[in-house]
């Protein structure tokens, strides 16, 4: 097994034990740190499957300095994906995967607990329902063509803000069910995350039909 498509699996087995957590009141901080490591291992599961890919020759500072935008780190790391989508097709819809099933394992659990109204979850659920599809039958994750979807989807100010927004409002929900911190800004944070979804969702559809 691909230690990219390991990690998926343990982030996900990660939030289902933090589901439990969450509904039977654990300590609202230790969740917190758990929801972090959760979204910490989405963030460079990409970086073990290059560097499992290159056989080691891209180290993690390597990976930095292409997301950064260093022209030779760039190539090298581009290069190495082209061979990665032909050896593993499936590893980036084995992500994608992961990546619902944590979304939804999160909304369904403060759903349940009635933190989040369930018109919320309908929202997520048929927003990635239909644009995965798109994308899937596309067959690519979409390079984005206009600044303005290159910004919201596939820039890493994009990408980096909606994993933080991400943590900021998961991890503050279970305070609102355990500890009774105010629901009012747990609802400006389900917005917020909500909205930017949707604009990303917006902007992968545009790359798919343009």
């Amino acid at each position: 097994m691909r230690s990219a498509d390991a990690t998926t699996i343990i982030r996900v087995l990660l939030i289902i034990f933090v589901a439990y957590l969450i509904i039977y009141k654990f300590n609202p901080f230790v969740i917190a740190i758990l929801i972090g490591i959760a979204i910490l291992l989405d963030a460079i599961d990409g970086f073990f499957a290059l560097h499992e890919a290159s056989h080691g020759k891209i180290n993690f500072g390597k990976y930095v300095a292409g997301l950064r935008g260093d022209p030779k780190a760039k190539a090298e790391v581009a290069a190495v994906k082209k061979t990665l989508k032909k050896k593993a097709k499936y590893g980036a819809r084995m992500d994608v995967a992961g990546d619902r099933a944590v979304e939804y394992i999160l909304w369904i659990t403060f759903v349940y607990t009635g933190v989040v109204p369930i018109f919320v979850l309908f929202l997520v659920v048929i927003r990635h329902s239909f644009v995965d599809a798109v994308m899937a039958a596309k067959g690519t994750s979409s390079k984005m063509k206009t600044g303005f979807a290159k910004a919201v989807y596939s820039s890493n100010i994009g990408r980096g803000f909606v994993n933080v927004v991400k943590f900021v409002t998961f991890a503050y929900l279970p305070f609102v069910y355990i500890s009774g911190y105010p629901i009012i800004v747990g609802y400006v944070l389900v917005t917020v995350l909500v909205a930017y979804i949707m604009l990303r969702g917006a902007a992968e559809l545009y790359e798919s039909f343009a």
